[in-house]
């Protein structure tokens, strides 16, 4: 089949380099403008730079328009395969192609549409991350699947961990796929959008931790928000704090949420949740923090001792 890619970072490089693998031919790679936004110069692979070496001829844009269209109208693909496309697409594009167009999102499909998947996934405390391969239509990631992978989500996984391991499926998820569509032995199962969630992009702010959360949410938020993404932050004492690792205590910790108290093995303990008045839940051990200057602490060298508060704002 003659494929087009529509792609962007280290999502739609993998995308691209697995369709040249396929043995398809590739006629087209679509991808956007560098940019240095904080989350896309995270996995920045360029789909550009993989296109060029390979002789694939190459569109940049921000957004469709008529240049869009007349590159793929041009290009004639049978099949476009986007995968991290950043903007809407409009039907006259999408649905070009003899087999219209192919998404890879990194969730399992109707769970986690939307922005950074994997991250809010460990996030809320799921079992398993994944990858969904499905038609493209005129929602945002609603178009019926046609495939999908899992990777279950293990107690000491990061965010990065799992990023990598969704990134790993995409290869043979996409081989498989194409070949399913060649062959004309592809079934489309319609997603039951009662079940979906739908999660918003995430900015700074969303890094921050609030100490109202319990210990065992706040744990994964760390874990989530693992290098290189931005950290889970707090402040102490007028200076912003970032948590590189923390656990949730053995012993039971109460008080006023966000409360510097005692040190368990080699962490601090802070302690944590709404109702944490009760003296009923557990506390967050800091382990590890990062200051604005780079500087990485052990957290019991930070906190010499107890005393003062973890807050949201400097």
């Amino acid at each position: 089949m003659r494929v087009a890619t529509f792609g962007y970072q280290t999502w739609g490089h993998k995308t691209l380099q697995a369709a040249i693998d396929s043995g398809h031919d590739v006629v087209l790679a679509v991808t956007h403008p560098r940019s240095d936004h904080v989350y896309e110069t995270i996995w920045s692979d360029s789909v550009e730079d993989l296109a060029r070496a390979n002789g694939i001829p190459v569109h940049l844009a921000k957004r469709p328009d008529d240049a869009l269209l007349a590159a793929v109208t041009e290009a004639a693909p049978d099949i476009i395969i986007a995968n991290n496309w950043r903007t809407w697409l409009p039907r006259e594009v999408y649905d070009w192609p003899k087999f219209g167009t192919l998404n890879l999102h990194d969730s399992l499909l109707p769970k986690f549409t939307g922005f950074s998947p994997v991250i809010w996934a460990v996030i809320s405390g799921a079992e398993q991350v994944g990858l969904t391969a499905h038609r493209m239509d005129e929602g945002l990631d609603t178009g019926d699947v046609l495939l999908q992978s899992a990777v279950p989500i293990r107690p000491d996984d990061t965010g990065t961990d799992l990023v990598r391991a969704t990134i790993d499926l995409i290869p043979d998820l996409l081989t498989e796929s194409l070949r399913l569509i060649e062959s004309g032995e592809a079934t489309w199962t319609p997603q039951n959008l009662d079940d979906r969630t739908f999660f918003h992009k995430r900015t700074e702010g969303d890094s921050r931790i609030d100490w109202r959360w319990p210990a065992e949410a706040i744990e994964r938020f760390v874990r989530a928000l693992s290098d290189p993404y931005p950290n889970a932050y707090t402040y102490f004492r007028g200076q912003r704090l970032r948590i590189l690792e923390a656990s949730v205590s053995r012993c039971v910790y109460g008080g006023t949420p966000g409360r510097v108290f005692i040190r368990e093995g080699k962490g601090m303990v802070i302690v944590a949740g709404a109702d944490a008045y009760l003296g009923q839940g557990r506390g967050l051990v800091i382990e590890r923090v990062r200051t604005d200057d780079g500087v990485e602490h052990n957290a019991d060298e930070f906190f010499p001792h107890g005393g003062g508060y973890l807050t949201d704002e400097a």
